[in-house]
């Protein structure tokens, strides 16, 4: 897996085509990154392979072709992918994120945010890894931000709780490991629900009906790419100073509510917004959510770590392919 190999490939000339072996460059830096076939975790696979890292990504439903499956609730193939990899770093993306979902489903999700993520923890260590856990800002209440890594959490509903949980795991389990907690996330989705950002698309798009946003939450949109910038920087840095560890936070810096966030996207495909109604009550109805969350990114930019895309700007790229209206979409990229 280190140094060179070799790769079969066809060549085509004049009447046949034929099979030659060329060399291949294998980086000598390795990472594993789970949930690779998440929103971030493409993210992330992407910005190391395309930095001279040696990435494996694993998956379990969607994982096939292009990245290994791993069941990461069987320890056996946990253990497996890890000692036969031998990575240098292991980036956990993989988690069930989705409040909602956590608030009907806990013990599956406490599996695989909370068990998982320690038995993953362990089998890093026993390689000497660097694991970067991937948290959450959800682990705080909202009462007081802006939230520094040494603020005592305090989370509302069970997402939050599982990934505190899985964050205790994480660093009992693997002293030298790190979290990284982040806010909501948007980028290059394959459908709109990947995103609680991106989904709004439509209630954006089709301005003949009239849509309550919500304008009581305030959040920090991030771009999966961002992201996968910290955490390359953050494992990089890490590989030159041992004393890289503990909880970090990174997070987009515009503040915006869900309704905000629709006015924003409306503006950069030159749409409609009038029919948008921001809604400035508590929302009732799922799980309970803090009300501002924002992460203090302090530490991280102290160490030289971060990249923010502008809001607009990475909304745009997300979201374009989705747009309804083509005509658009020719004169603006075209």
């Amino acid at each position: 897996m280190v140094g060179r190999e070799k790769e079969l490939k066809i060549r085509f000339v004049p009447g046949r085509c034929e099979l030659v072996e060329e060399d291949v460059h294998i980086p000598s830096r390795r990472v594993l990154i789970t949930g690779a076939t998440g929103l971030l975790g493409r993210a992330v696979f992407k910005e190391f392979n395309e930095n001279n890292w040696n990435a494996v990504g694993c998956g379990y439903r969607r994982a096939r072709p292009r990245f290994e499956q791993v069941n990461l609730l069987d320890s056996v193939a946990v253990h497996d992918v890890i000692h036969d990899f031998q990575p240098h770093v292991i980036v956990h993306c993989a988690a069930e994120r989705r409040p909602d979902v956590v608030e009907s489903q806990l013990d599956a999700a406490s599996q695989l945010n909370v068990a998982a993520s320690g038995n993953l923890a362990k089998e890093a260590a026993g390689v000497g890894a660097f694991l970067i856990y991937i948290s959450t800002d959800y682990v705080f209440d909202g009462t007081s931000p802006p939230y520094k890594e040494t603020d005592v959490p305090n989370p509302l509903n069970l997402y939050g709780k599982t990934k505190l949980e899985g964050e205790k795991a994480v660093l009992e389990n693997n002293e030298g490991a790190a979290v990284l907690r982040i806010p909501v996330l948007y980028g290059e989705v394959e459908r709109l629900e990947e995103s609680a950002v991106t989904v709004m698309f439509d209630k954006v798009q089709f301005s003949n009906k009239s849509a309550n946003m919500d304008h009581w939450q305030q959040r920090f949109p991030t771009n999966v790419k961002d992201v996968a910038t910290v955490c390359r920087q953050l494992a990089e840095k890490r590989m030159l100073d041992p004393s890289v560890k503990g909880t970090f936070h990174w997070s987009g810096n515009e503040q915006m509510t869900k309704y905000e966030m629709a006015c924003a996207i409306a503006d950069a495909f030159n749409l409609p917004s009038s029919h948008l109604r921001p809604i400035t009550d508590c929302p009732v109805v799922g799980a309970l959510r803090p009300r501002n969350a924002q992460l203090d990114c302090s530490k991280l930019e102290m160490l030289g770590i971060g990249q923010r895309t502008p809001f607009r700007a990475g909304i745009k790229e997300s979201l374009w392919p989705f747009l309804v209206d083509k005509r658009w979409r020719q004169t603006v990229f075209h």
